[in-house]
């Protein structure tokens, strides 16, 4: 997998090639030390991204390069026969773990996969029992991103009458947030005794999770204003002084797709309108996306049996319990572990079989840019 060319091919065909990269680099730094560059605010914007991302590439490759020099060091003591075993097994241990990251990441190949999120949790039909599952995946989600360093802004919380929640939107932010999280995205099923039955029977509950990208200003997405329904009211979630006192929060209904969105999070209903019209173009991005992806699937007969919003995973709490990835059949027994936001077996079995299916049909990975 190494060579001391300093270029890495991982299983999923990608290759690093740290000259290239550090060419590219030091044409980056030339333009951005160039005042005249300045002079258009957007163009040295994305010079800026592409510097940070081509510094955090070299510096996680020379990360792992250490990491494998360390593990070959302790190998060669050991071979000399001196007592190293745990160092040993501790170097490789460390070196596998920083090359299965290594290689989730070069599968994050899709045009925004490396940019924030922008998450959705909506329970389905079934009112308490969905509304409080849906609150459970919305504690998944936090956790699993605090565990990644990943900050979390709640956009919109709509609270469920008697427990849970109607529907949430959340921004996350940081490096790779999209790319992991359009893993989550589909229909997550619930099976346990209920708590709100006084039978106590067992009760199934679904709730719908979907990730957009947070575009960029340098993506537009032609909204016309004459297609959309305003609608203000006051903010039912943490907000402060403003809470129920004045018409902050903002609804916007894109009529010719249904698509509702709304944010009551900022302070000011200017500030809540931007936000939620920054979610409306990034819906509609998606769908686009989505309906150029299925077009081009029948093209290549590729269609999948269970289309985008099926059930993509269930967790099992009674009367056995289990957590199944459909879409990969990768199961986990710890249920509390993962609603505790243990999620990266899931997210990598999807990212590796998306990148098969794709090499399989001569396509792209899920989410590239045709």
């Amino acid at each position: 997998m190494w060579t001391r060319s300093r270029t890495v091919s991982p299983s999923s065909g990608g290759t690093f090639d740290l000259p290239a990269r550090s060419r590219e680099l030091a044409e980056i730094e030339t333009k951005v030390a160039d005042p005249g560059l300045w002079s258009d605010p957007a163009r040295a914007q994305t010079f800026l991204r592409t510097r940070t991302r081509l510094n955090e590439e070299i510096d996680s490759f020379r990360r792992l390069e250490k990491k494998l020099e360390e593990a070959e060091v302790c190998a060669e003591l050991a071979r000399e026969g001196e007592d190293v075993f745990l160092d040993l097994k501790q170097a490789v241990d460390s070196l596998q773990a920083a090359l299965d990251d290594r290689e989730l990441e070069v599968m994050l190949t899709g045009e925004h996969d490396a940019g924030d999120a922008i998450l959705t949790i909506h329970p389905g039909a079934g009112g308490t029992e969905s509304q409080d599952w849906a609150e459970m995946l919305y504690r998944m989600y936090l956790r699993w991103a605090e565990g990644h360093g990943y900050r979390v802004e709640t956009l919109d919380y709509q609270k469920g009458e008697e427990a849970g929640l109607k529907s949430v939107t959340l921004m996350v932010k940081g490096k790779n947030a999209y790319g992991f999280l359009r893993a989550e995205s589909g229909v997550h099923r619930l099976v346990r005794i209920s708590p709100f039955d006084s039978s106590g029977r067992r009760h199934t509950s679904f709730a719908s999770v979907y990730a957009y990208p947070d575009l960029d200003d340098e993506i537009e997405v032609a909204v016309d204003e004459k297609d959309l329904r305003i609608d203000t009211y006051r903010s039912s979630g943490a907000g402060g002084q403003h809470v129920n006192v004045t018409d902050s929060a903002v609804r916007i209904t894109h009529l010719p797709s249904g698509i509702v969105v709304s944010c009551q999070n900022e302070r000011s209903q200017h500030r809540n309108r931007d936000m939620a019209m920054k979610i409306l173009r990034a819906r509609l991005y998606e769908l686009e996306r989505r309906k150029r992806d299925e077009k081009r699937q029948v093209e290549e007969g590729a269609k999948k049996e269970i289309d985008f919003g099926s059930q993509i995973r269930s967790y099992v709490l009674q009367p056995y319990t289990l957590v199944k990835d459909h879409r990969t059949s990768v199961e986990r027994g710890d249920v509390a572990r993962v609603l505790d936001g243990d999620l990266d077996g899931f997210i990598r079995g999807y990212l590796l079989g998306s990148s098969r299916e794709a090499a399989e049909i001569g396509g792209e990975p899920a989410g590239r840019k045709s």
